[in-house]
């Protein structure tokens, strides 16, 4: 049977997005609420609504270039138009059931002891656990518990930059070279990767790097979605 007469169905290219990452946190977009419709033309062409976590996000194009290519990897489809849209707005409500286990697996959403704080001075993250492809081309990140995450490009790249010899403000230089952004545009996604890639077991932070009066991050470092979070983990214990 020929591509042109595939049959592309909106759940084949959602079951694709599944392996799509979100550029900021181990969460596929879907598990994520982002995509809120995927509509098929009778040539096979893909209509993808989708949003974001916030407005303005620095990775926009990288995040639209990801779903484009894992719509495309389903047989049969040709053209892939992703529409960005911002209503209704993305909120906590709209994770999924996994997205929230994974973000308590992670620390994000339990009342969990506090770590040393990070001093976002002197801080030099050391990334740890493995990265393992998988037959499909999705990569995982895993640490030493064997818990995985799905990850990106984007997101591995920036692992593997955090070598223990690096301060946050030089990853932040790091990471803007590799999406070609300005600094002041990723300061705030570094702030949100460490936090994560720490949560997951994915990042360490050398005892001499932290303390208990650490420095606060810079004004912005702390995204919408961690203040969410905090408030998903307030309803959580409530229950």
């Amino acid at each position: 049977m020929s591509a042109s007469t595939v049959s592309v169905t909106p759940d084949a290219v959602r079951a694709s997005l599944k392996q799509c990452m979100d550029p900021e946190v181990p969460i596929s977009i879907v598990d994520m609420g982002l995509v809120y419709g995927i509509d098929v033309t009778d040539g096979n062409d893909v209509n993808i609504r989708m949003t974001m976590t916030t407005k303005g996000c620095p990775l926009h194009e990288t995040l639209v270039s990801d779903v484009t290519r894992f719509a495309k990897k389903v047989p049969g489809v040709n053209d892939v138009n992703v529409e960005i849209v911002w209503d209704p707005p993305w909120s906590m409500d709209l994770l999924s059931a996994e997205a929230k286990e994974t973000l308590r697996g992670m620390g994000s959403l339990t009342n969990m002891a506090t770590p040393a704080p990070i001093d976002y001075a002197t801080a030099m993250p050391q990334g740890v656990g493995n990265l393992v492809k998988q037959e499909d081309g999705s990569m995982v990140l895993a640490n030493e518990h064997d818990q995985g995450f799905m990850v990106n490009q984007a997101i591995v790249d920036f692992w593997k930059s955090c070598n223990g010899q690096r301060k946050i403000t030089d990853l932040v230089e790091v990471f803007a070279q590799q999406t070609g952004l300005q600094r002041g545009q990723v300061e705030k996604e570094v702030m949100q990767l460490v936090k994560q890639l720490a949560d997951g077991g994915l990042l360490i932070i050398p005892p001499s790097s932290s303390s208990t009066s650490s420095s606060p991050p810079p004004p912005g470092a702390q995204a919408p979605a961690d203040a969410a979070t905090a408030a998903a983990a307030k309803d959580g214990s409530s229950n």
